[in-house]
């Protein structure tokens, strides 16, 4: 079916504002990739992000194991004969060599104190962020043997 000359004509004849509309719908130009290249550009990012909120998780979990640490020797503390070896010795049983623990008796109260140098270490985010240092204390009430 050949097209009539007046419909060309028509076609010319149109605004350009037209125009315009008609090549934003149906344009030559394919943006079929561009949804593939906004997820490229973002993709890293994102996964940086993701492994920031890992070590924010692992850190606060190291806390809480440091908590729990100094909990437990001053449990260990308040029941012993020697509180400061006992207090020490029940947080290196629980968190290694590396931790400080300090014991302080004050009156019918044991107070201890356990820190540790946490070293940030998932990959990537890990080398950003600096060493944290994490602290946990805990009083309890002497129990003489």
């Amino acid at each position: 079916m050949a097209r009539s000359a007046g419909s060309s004509i028509a076609s010319l004849k149109k605004s350009p504002v037209a125009l315009a509309e008609a090549r934003a719908g149906g344009g030559t130009r394919s943006d079929s990739g561009q949804a593939a290249v906004e997820l490229a550009l973002a993709l890293p990012l994102f996964c940086l992000l993701l492994l920031a909120a890992v070590q924010i998780v692992v850190v606060a979990g190291d806390q809480l194991l440091v908590i729990q640490a100094a909990r437990v020797a001053a449990r260990a503390a308040a029941v012993s004969a020697d509180p400061v070896a006992a207090g020490n010795d029940a947080a290196h049983r629980l968190l290694g060599s590396a931790v400080n623990v300090s014991t302080a008796i004050h009156d019918a109260y044991v107070t201890v104190t356990v820190s540790i140098t946490n070293g940030t270490d998932v990959p990537m985010v890990g080398a950003l962020m600096p060493e944290v240092h994490l602290v946990g204390h805990s009083t309890m009430v002497l129990e003489p043997p």
